[in-house]
C-alpha cells in the first residue's frame, strides 16, 4: 500500500512539474516534423497554440507502427489517436490520469477528439485537418490507451490562424504584437548604446575595463533582440524561423555569459576599486560561465525539443536547478565586497568615502535580487494569471524589469571621476593593495560564513 502511495505522489509531482513548465512558451516554430520513437506514455504534449476566431490544425501522419514486449498483448488502434483540450482543462486531466482506474485520455470529458488510429491508411499514414470553433488556448495531445504498446511514428503539424486579409498567421494570438515589439526594444537598446558611447568618449580619462564589457553587453542584447523580432515574423508569416532562431540563441548565449560576468566583475570592484582578481572571484567566474553554457544548452534543448522529448522533464530540471545556481553564486562577490568596505571604514581614514562605497553596494545587492526575483518567479506568476490573448504581457514586463536593471548599473557605474564608487587616490599603492587583499584572503576562510549586512 505504501508502495502505491509512493508512486501516486511521484506521479501527482510529475503532474505538477508538467503543469508549472507547460506555462512557458517553448515552441519555436508552428510547422513542426516531430518524430516519436519506442514511445508508451499515456499523454504526449505536441504543442501548446492560442487559437483567434478560425483557427485550423493540420496533422499528417507517415511511418507508424507500434511493437510490445508482451507476446500476449492485442492491440485495439482505437485506443490511441489525438485530441485537443484547453489549456485550463490540462491540469484537470492530468490529475483524472493519476487518480482514475484504467484512465484513457481519449475518452476523457476535457478533451475534443480529432482522429483515432482505427482510421489509418493501409500504408500506416493519415491526413486530417480541423477548424477551432470556440477560439481559447489548446493543447495539442496524442493519447496512448494501452501503455504495453510502444508507438513510432512521424508527425508533421501546422497550427495557425486566419487574419483579417485572409493569410495564414502561424504566431499564437497573443503573440502577434511581438516582432513590432522587438523591434521597438531593439531601437531602444540601439539608442542606449549610442548614449553609453557618447559618455564613454566624453570620459575617455575615467573609462575601465568594465565600461568596455558594459558596451558589449548591450551589443549582444540589441542584437539578440533584432534576431527575435526577425524570428518572429518569419515565424508569424511562414512558420518557421529560417535559421534566425540559430542567431537568437547564439547572441542570447553572449548576452547571458556577459550580463553575469558584469555583474560579478562590479561586484567584486574589479578595474574600479582594483586592478586585479583575488583567486576566489576567478574562481566564480569559472564556475559562473560553463554554468550559463549548460544552462543555454538546457534553454535550446527545451525551447527546440519540446514536451515531446522522453527527457523533456530533466532538461527543464537541469535548467532550472543551474538558473538558481547562477542568481546565487554571483550575489557571492557583492557580499564579500560590503563586507571589506564596511571594515575599512571602520579602520582607515576614508570612512565617509567608504561609507559612500558601502551605500552603493547595499542598494547594486538589494536591486540585483529584486530583478533576479521579479525575472524568475515574478514574471511565471503574472503569465500564470494574464490570458491567452494578452501574452505578450508578460514579455513587456520581463524586458522593462530588464531595461530598468540596465539603466541602474549603466548609471551607477558610468565614468566619471567623482563616481563615489570609481574613486580611487592616485597615491594608493597598487602593491600595498594587492599585499591588503592577500592578508584578506588569509582570514577569509574563516568567517566567508559570517557574512551580515548592517
Amino acid at each position: 500500500m505504501e508502495d502505491v502511495n509512493y508512486v501516486s505522489g511521484l506521479k501527482f509531482l510529475q503532474a505538477l512539474f508538467i503543469i508549472f513548465i507547460s506555462s512557458f512558451k517553448f515552441s519555436s516554430c508552428e510547422i513542426k516534423n516531430t518524430h516519436i520513437i519506442d514511445d508508451s506514455r499515456q499523454i504526449i504534449l505536441i504543442e501548446t497554440f492560442g487559437f483567434a476566431p478560425d483557427g485550423h490544425v493540420t496533422i499528417s501522419l507517415d511511418h507508424v507502427y507500434w511493437r510490445s514486449d508482451e507476446p500476449a498483448a492485442k492491440l485495439y488502434p482505437s485506443s490511441m489517436g489525438f485530441c485537443l483540450v484547453r489549456d485550463v482543462s490540462f491540469p484537470r486531466l492530468l490529475n483524472e490520469s493519476i487518480y482514475t482506474e484504467n484512465f484513457c485520455v481519449l475518452s476523457s470529458k476535457y478533451v475534443n477528439l480529432v482522429f483515432r488510429f482505427d482510421k489509418l491508411g493501409p500504408d500506416s499514414s493519415y491526413n486530417t485537418s480541423t477548424t477551432i470553433d470556440e477560439p481559447d488556448e489548446y493543447n495539442l495531445i496524442f493519447g496512448n490507451c494501452q501503455k504495453e504498446f510502444l508507438v513510432t511514428m512521424n508527425v508533421h503539424t501546422e497550427i495557425y490562424n486566419v487574419n483579417d486579409n485572409g493569410e495564414k498567421d502561424f504566431l499564437p494570438a497573443g503573440q502577434t504584437i511581438l516582432p513590432k515589439l522587438y523591434f521597438l526594444l531593439f531601437i531602444v537598446y540601439f539608442v542606449f548604446l549610442g548614449i553609453w558611447g557618447f559618455i564613454c568618449v566624453k570620459q575617455r580619462k575615467n573609462i575601465h575595463k568594465i565600461h568596455l564589457i558594459m558596451a558589449m553587453l548591450l551589443v549582444f542584447k540589441a542584437l539578440k533582440l533584432i534576431c527575435a523580432a526577425e524570428d518572429k515574423m518569419y515565424i508569424r508569416n511562414t512558420g518557421k524561423a529560417h535559421g534566425w532562431d540559430v542567431a537568437f540563441y547564439i547572441f542570447g548565449f553572449l548576452k547571458g555569459v556577459t550580463l553575469f560576468t558584469v555583474i560579478v566583475l562590479i561586484g567584486t570592484g574589479w578595474s574600479f576599486l582594483k586592478p586585479f582578481l583575488h583567486d576566489r572571484e576567478k574562481k566564480v567566474l569559472m564556475f559562473v560561465i560553463p554554468l550559463q553554457v549548460i544552462e543555454n544548452i538546457a534553454s535550446i534543448v527545451i525551447s527546440e525539443g519540446g514536451p515531446v522529448e522522453k527527457h523533456w522533464l530533466v532538461w527543464n530540471e537541469l535548467f532550472l536547478l543551474i538558473d538558481v545556481m547562477c542568481c546565487c553564486i554571483v550575489l557571492v562577490p557583492i557580499l564579500w565586497s560590503i563586507k571589506s568596505l564596511r571594515l575599512a571604514s571602520k579602520n582607515d581614514g576614508k570612512a565617509a568615502e567608504n561609507l559612500k562605497k558601502l551605500t552603493l553596494f547595499r542598494h547594486f545587492y538589494v536591486v540585483l535580487i529584486v530583478f533576479l526575483y521579479f525575472t524568475r518567479f515574478g514574471i511565471a506568476m503574472i503569465e500564470s494569471v494574464v490570458t491567452y490573448m494578452h501574452e505578450w504581457v508578460t514579455i513587456v514586463a520581463a524586458e522593462g524589469a530588464s531595461l530598468m536593471f540596465y539603466m541602474f548599473i549603466f548609471y551607477n557605474f558610468k565614468p566619471i571621476g567623482k563616481n563615489p564608487y570609481l574613486a580611487i587616490h592616485k597615491d594608493d599603492d597598487d602593491e600595498e593593495g594587492e599585499e591588503e587583499d592577500e592578508d584578506e584572503d588569509e582570514d577569509e576562510d574563516e568567517d566567508d560564513d559570517e557574512v551580515e549586512i548592517a
